[in-house]
């Protein structure tokens, strides 16, 4: 379970991971070893599950991103969300309401890995129809 620090203290990592202990120490008014000892146990449970970078838009413009939704047939929702775990083109996949089941965002380099993607991932049994748009740019609000 967290509570308000861990929140806090994951909003804060969440804005830049690689801010120093002492530092977020006291934009949060505790300790640094209290804010070590949240990370660690963080880390361990699992609510943290890595660390990463944030990249400029201009610096991953070579990337071909898309949104795909994806119909489910009947009740095989968690054996489809399994199988799209096992494609390194999903970045991640999103549960929602409305005329699709699931959304899932790609990301591969090339439009022939797009094209390659596509075709394995509409193969997955249970899915019943997809619909995909390519990202063509983001704007940052």
């Amino acid at each position: 379970m967290i509570d308000d620090l861990d929140q806090q203290l994951i909003a804060l990592l969440r804005a830049d991971s690689r801010k120093p202990a002492a530092t977020l120490a006291a934009a949060l008014n505790v300790s640094r070893g209290t804010v070590q000892n949240r990370i660690e146990r963080l880390v361990k449970t699992g609510v943290i599950q890595g660390f990463t970078i944030k990249t400029r838009p201009d610096v991953d413009a070579h990337r071909v991103r898309a949104i795909m939704g994806i119909a489910i047939e009947g009740e095989r929702s968690p054996a489809v969300v399994r199988a799209l775990k096992g494609f390194p083109e999903v970045a991640a996949v999103h549960t929602t309401n409305g005329r699709w089941d699931l959304i899932a965002e790609l990301e591969v380099d090339t439009l022939a890995a797009f094209s390659h993607a596509l075709d394995r991932i509409r193969q997955v049994e249970g899915i019943a129809s997809t619909e995909t748009s390519i990202l063509l740019a983001t704007q940052k609000l």
